[in-house]
């Protein structure tokens, strides 16, 4: 890659083993430094990204060890229960990790919960067996090998088997400087018979600096296990993003995906869950607010693998000013998934002429003996909803509120953490206005 020439083999090799990385990581960096320079861009259908920048940076700073217990700013704060003692969250800000609160009763029932270099150094095997290998593979394209080579920030959250988590786990991912780059890898495993709520958050401190995200998420449900995982991404409008969040269920297992995507910046989301076992199911609730001159593609995918499995894709979008989304639900049934089922809705409320949003729901079959069905539409605010809401009083300005809010409802209500849901209902209330 000739875009950071500081960044040399030497350069990966020297922080990696002066941070006391293993070497099978030291060297899966380098060997995917190698490849990063070599491979393309991701295909996103119906967005031309070759001019976007991923991958330019003047300053790249690795990971600090180390909790620092520094103050948070109000808007970070806000987000985190910080006076509960039985609350469970990580914070990291920038690539440090600020904040770290895990239960007495859930260590002792083997639950680890820590930033990803520290769950490197202390449980080697674990981390190495999933980094990359089953959810997400390295070599997939230039972004997910530029990840592997550069990866400076993340979490990694095991629930071993039979453990049943019932209060939320957190996490905070901060950018108070948004020049130096992130490259964020979350690593969730819920083993056999376990379960877990995760909520997270993606904040922006510093509005002005251009920047890079590069963010993958690998979440895992073994046999038996069910994964709840909400997230509100809120990034400026200056950090060019790409977030690959993606589910690996097993036999009779469940992920349950709420997802609101509020980045203002230009952003490749890609959402993909892949039902490996039989009787695995997958629901995928995302939604968005286009704003400005931003370019989003927001990709949702459900691949059946395992006999019996269902899939469910539920997309809504506001689009605003000359904001451009281009809304891809896919949902794909593999031959030998019979039996399974798929089904997705996809619908885009314009507010400005201006602004442009694309639903395009795909459903492609493979097998006999199959359920599946698809819904889409763009469209403006009903007037007769409009005119419901006047006819009681209310100004015309207040009903579209009203009508938007209800709109993008059925993603926020399903947030678990009060703070996060009043987060992502501010963050609307500021888009739309």
């Amino acid at each position: 890659m000739t875009e950071n020439t500081v960044l040399k083999d030497d350069f990966i090799r020297t922080f990696s083993e002066g941070a006391g990385e293993p070497k099978a990581f030291t060297d899966l960096r380098i060997a995917n430094w190698k490849s990063a320079g070599e491979l393309s861009l991701p295909f996103v259908d119906k967005t031309k990204i070759d001019r976007w920048n991923f991958t330019k940076f003047d300053t790249y700073q690795a990971f600090e060890n180390g909790i620092t217990d520094e103050g948070l700013a109000d808007k970070v704060a806000s987000l985190v229960d910080l006076d509960n003692k039985e609350a469970n969250f990580y914070v990291q800000v920038d690539t440090h990790p600020a904040k770290l609160q895990l239960s007495a009763e859930l260590k002792a029932q083997g639950v680890i919960f820590s930033d990803i270099f520290t769950a490197l150094k202390e449980h080697e095997e674990l981390v190495m067996k999933y980094f990359m290998t089953q959810a997400v593979q390295s070599d997939e394209h230039k972004l997910t090998a530029f990840h592997a080579a550069l990866v400076n920030g993340g979490a990694f959250l095991y629930v071993p088997k039979n453990v049943e988590i019932k209060e939320p786990i957190q996490a905070v991912f901060v950018q108070k400087d948004a020049s130096l780059p992130l490259v964020n890898h979350v690593l969730l495993i819920a083993d056999d018979n376990s379960s877990v709520t995760y909520v997270e958050n993606y904040v922006t401190l510093d509005e002005d600096s251009k920047g890079v995200v590069n963010v993958i998420e690998e979440v895992i449900a073994n046999r038996g296990a069910k994964i709840t995982f909400g997230a509100v991404d809120n990034l400026s409008s200056h950090v060019t993003t790409y977030m690959n969040r993606r589910g690996h269920i097993g036999a009779d297992s469940r992920i349950e995906w709420a997802l609101g995507l509020m980045n203002d910046g230009d952003t490749i989301n890609e959402n993909v869950t892949n039902l490996m076992g039989d009787g695995s199911s997958g629901d995928v609730k995302t939604v968005t607010v286009g704003r400005g001159k931003q370019t989003q593609n927001v990709t949702t995918r459900v691949t059946h693998y395992g006999e019996a499995s269902t899939g469910t894709i539920l997309s809504h979008g506001v689009m605003k000013d000359k904001a451009t989304t281009i809304f891809n639900g896919i949902g794909h049934i593999k031959h030998g998934a019979s039996k399974s089922d798929a089904q997705q809705e996809s619908r885009v409320l314009m507010l400005s002429p201006s602004a442009r949003g694309d639903a395009n729901p795909i459903l492609l079959i493979d097998e006999n003996d199959v359920v599946a069905g698809h819904a889409a539409s763009v469209g403006r605010v009903d007037p007769v909803q409009l005119f419901y809401l006047m006819s009681r009083g209310i100004s015309r300005s207040e009903a579209e509120r009203l009508v938007i809010h209800g709109f993008l409802d059925p993603v926020v209500k399903q947030l678990p953490i009060e703070g996060v849901k009043v987060m992502l209902k501010e963050v609307i209330e500021g888009k739309v206005r």
